[in-house]
């Protein structure tokens, strides 16, 4: 492939950008559930994908988004601990959309309805282990490189 492209490899919690000449991998986390597609689920979708959104452009580091809304407030250390079920969006998010009708697009199965998204974490969360609620959660120094480098459009796939 010619133009930039991401590939997440599950087995191996990795996220690779890839452009002609170069690679660049990242340490991350996919669902502790496994994988699938189903609404509802809260597993990683597999398959082909792109960057639908990109979301959180200049915005300060360690940013709590909900709703893919910056709150206003910024995450401190500790606070993963205080609230263990929460689903902590930091920094940048990358919003999926599937690419792939009847597998990650439309009906029961569409990504972006199911909010999918690649995004920071707190730094203090251990990645390489699948642990997520379904999207793909990076340290906050890697999602702001991959924020900078991958377009919207790039194409995306989980595997």
């Amino acid at each position: 492939m010619t133009t930039p492209w991401i590939e997440i490899s599950i087995a191996e919690q990795q996220l690779r950008f890839c452009t002609a000449s170069d690679s660049k991998t990242f340490v991350i986390a996919t669902a502790k559930s496994g994988v699938g597609e189903q609404n509802g689920s809260l597993q990683t979708p597999r398959g082909w994908h792109q960057i639908r959104a990109k979301i959180g452009a200049g915005a300060p580091l360690n940013t709590i988004f909900r709703g893919r809304r910056p709150t206003g407030e910024l995450y401190q250390p500790g606070q993963a601990t205080r609230e263990p079920e929460r689903d902590w969006i930091l920094t940048r998010i990358l919003w999926l959309s599937g690419l792939e009708p009847g597998k990650n697009r439309l009906g029961a199965v569409d990504t972006m309805r199911r909010y999918i998204y690649i995004h920071g974490c707190p730094d203090e969360i251990t990645l390489g282990v699948p642990s997520s609620h379904g999207c793909i959660r990076m340290h906050n120094d890697d999602i702001i490189q991959l924020f900078d480098a991958a377009q919207a459009h790039t194409k995306v796939l989980i595997r």
